[in-house]
């Protein structure tokens, strides 16, 4: 196998399902995984809000390197995900709303669309990964400034 390779590690630190991750690439920012009691304490992550964390990191960054890319300002910008979860074992999210919140002053929806779709298309590996396992549903609103 060839390729870059990314690398993480979670150690359990209670008598429950607490974990710590942490990548050798930023050790110094870990984060917390738990569950909801009575399996865990609820005092970190569980793993699907990890996913959509991941899916809306992933699509931010790149949406906002491709907006910079054709020249508009970004002076804001945030992602909303919501995941529409099964109710039945296996538990996994049905959909996936995402929605592409930009602070611009000179942006149109054109843009912001243009961008969106190149990132699911090429430049978001996470969303590459889910796309064809879950519905997801990009929205985009433009906020002048």
């Amino acid at each position: 196998m060839s390729g870059m390779k990314e690398e993480v590690c979670v150690r359990l630190v209670n008598d429950k399902v607490q974990f710590i991750g942490v990548s050798p690439a930023n050790p110094e920012q870990p984060l917390t995984f738990d569950y909801a009691p009575p399996m865990g304490d609820g005092a970190g992550f569980n793993g699907l809000e990890l996913l959509l964390m991941s899916l809306a990191g992933c699509s931010a960054t790149a949406v906002v390197y491709l907006l910079r890319k054709m020249r508009k300002t970004v002076s804001g910008f945030e992602v909303q995900a919501q995941g529409i979860r099964k109710e039945t074992h296996p538990i996994k999210f049905e959909k996936i709303f995402l929605r592409f919140i930009l602070k611009s002053p000179d942006a149109q929806e054109e843009d912001i669309r243009k961008a969106v779709q190149l990132t699911e298309e090429t430049y978001c590996p996470v969303w590459q990964m889910i796309k064809n396992n879950v519905d997801v549903v990009p929205e985009y609103t433009i906020i002048g400034g």
